[in-house]
C-alpha cells in the first residue's frame, strides 16, 4: 500500500519554484528490495503510465536481492528506454572497483553490504582476515560470470546526474559553490559537507538519495528521497511537476 505524504516547503534561503520541464518520478535507494522495486513499479504504471521514472542509485548491498534488482531493472530499462533513467550510486561504484582489483578493494566493499550482494549471486567470499589477492582474483571471477557481461557493462553505463528544467537528480549530493555540470564524480556519488546546509545561488533543486530520511523535508533546494528501504521496508517515490512534489512510499 502506497501512503501519500504532504509536501513540506523549502526553507526560506531557498526560494526557486519547483520548474521541471515535463513531470517525472523519482525513485530512492533500493538496496536489493527486490519486492519494494516490484510494488513501486507497479504503483507508478497504474498512476501515471508513461511518465519517465528516475532511480537515484545504490540498487545492490545489504538488502538480500541485489542479483534481481539489478536484472530487473536491466530489463525494465531495455523495454521502456525512453522512460527509465538509472543513474549510478556509490554502492555500484564500489562494486565496479572491486571487479577492477579485488584484492584492493575486497575488505571494503564487504564492509559496506557487498556480502549481500555476492550471496544474491551465490558467491562465497574469502575470509578478509585471512584472504590473500588470488583468493579475492577467484571471489571476483566468481562474481564476473554469475553476473554476465551485459549487467557489468550495463553498470558500467549508468550516469551520475540527469537533468529536467531547474531541477538535477544525482545519487548523493552536490558541492553549492560549483556549477551543476562542473561537479566532481567524488561528490556526486558521496556527497559533500556543505550539500543541503548552504543553498544552491543558481536556483536549481537538487533530488538525492544517499542520506536516509526518517521524513522528507525539502530545504535549501534539497529533496532527500533515501528512507532506508532494506531496513525499514519504506521505499520513497517522488512525483515531480511543476511547482510541486508528491511522495508515495511502500
Amino acid at each position: 500500500m502506497f501512503f501519500r505524504r504532504k509536501q513540506r516547503n523549502a526553507k526560506p534561503t531557498f526560494s526557486a519554484r519547483l520548474a521541471p520541464d515535463w513531470p517525472f518520478f523519482a525513485i530512492g535507494d533500493v538496496h536489493g528490495r527486490e519486492d519494494l522495486l516490484i510494488q513501486v513499479l507497479a504503483h507508478m504504471e497504474r498512476h501515471a503510465p508513461g511518465t519517465p521514472h528516475v532511480f537515484v542509485g545504490d540498487y545492490i548491498d545489504r538488502g538480500d536481492h541485489s542479483a534481481g534488482v539489478l536484472e530487473r531493472l536491466r530489463r525494465h530499462q531495455q523495454t521502456h528506454s525512453a522512460e527509465v533513467i538509472c543513474l549510478r550510486g556509490n554502492h555500484e561504484a564500489m562494486l565496479l572497483s572491486f571487479l577492477d582489483d579485488p584484492g584492493m578493494n575486497g575488505s571494503r566493499w564487504l564492509r559496506y553490504g557487498g556480502l549481500q550482494t555476492l550471496a544474491s549471486y551465490q558467491v562465497v567470499p574469502p575470509s578478509p582476515s585471512s584472504a590473500r589477492r588470488g583468493d579475492w582474483s577467484r571471489t571476483r571471477d566468481a562474481l564476473r560470470e554469475a553476473m554476465g557481461p551485459e549487467t557489468e557493462a550495463w553498470l558500467r553505463d549508468l550516469p551520475l546526474i540527469w537533468r529536467n528544467g531547474n531541477l538535477a537528480v544525482v545519487h548523493a549530493g552536490t558541492d553549492p559553490a560549483l556549477p551543476i555540470d562542473e561537479q566532481p564524480e567524488e561528490t556526486l556519488l558521496w556527497g559533500h559537507p556543505d550539500f543541503g546546509e548552504l543553498a544552491r545561488q543558481d536556483e536549481t533543486w537538487v533530488i538525492h538519495g544517499h542520506t536516509i530520511q526518517e521524513d522528507i523535508t525539502p530545504a535549501n533546494g534539497c529533496i532527500g528521497i533515501d528512507t532506508g528501504a532494506y531496513a525499514t521496508g519504506r521505499l520513497t517515490t517522488a512525483l515531480v511537476r511543476p511547482g510541486t512534489v508528491d511522495f508515495f512510499e511502500t
